[in-house]
């Protein structure tokens, strides 16, 4: 089978909803992680102290989405009906059966929960086995432990440091560590994933 590229598409688990990224998740966003500079430490910009510019951030990645870079998935809590973060894939090549699960993140009372497991599971699951990729990679900033030992514990294989990668919004570098699942690995992985939950 040849990948596919990925569209806007909702997943449902047990736990979690990933579906469509929208505006109408700007409040429930803003309630969940707005304000907190842990939960923004990694993401590439300043926190977002308002819901005008959390807005701002929501509306640029929905703009680089209309433009082919990102699929952006609202994370919905379904105990609360919340939007409690969001995810995207990203770094799509389709000809290379590949693409990347990332600018993630979630308000931190969801931390170490079902949420990021089953987030995962789902869109992990939908890449392999629905779109045809052979690679999902994920990566993180090299003093980001807690993001490094999250993905380590999805099953991905750390591939390596790519260093001096990237300036950090403070203008500081970042060296980027890699990770990566392939499609013979999935199967194994799934089942462990599902085991966590």
């Amino acid at each position: 089978m040849s990948a596919t590229t990925p569209l806007p598409v909702t997943l449902t688990g047990r736990h979690v909803r990933v579906e469509p990224l929208s505006p109408d998740h700007l409040d429930d966003l803003f309630a969940a992680g707005g304000g907190d500079d842990e939960v923004w430490r990694w993401q590439g910009g300043p926190t977002p102290h308002t819901p005008d510019e959390l807005g701002e951030k929501l509306t640029n990645l929905l703009a680089a989405a209309r433009r082919g870079e990102y699929v952006p998935f609202a994370v919905i809590h379904l105990a609360s009906g919340k939007a409690v973060g969001w995810t995207t894939y990203m770094d799509i090549d389709v000809a290379h059966e590949r693409l990347e699960i990332g600018s993630t993140w979630y308000g931190r009372s969801h931390w170490r929960s079902a949420v990021n497991t089953e987030t995962k599971l789902l869109l992990l699951g939908h890449a392999f086995e629905e779109l045809g990729m052979g690679r999902v990679q994920l990566k993180t900033d090299h003093l980001n432990v807690r993001s490094q030992d999250a993905i380590a514990r999805l099953g991905a294989r750390r591939e390596g440091v790519l260093r001096r990668h990237r300036r950090r919004h403070d203008g500081t570098w970042r060296d980027t560590v890699y990770f990566s699942l392939l499609v013979d690995e999935w199967p194994e992985v799934k089942v462990r994933l599902a085991a966590r939950l």
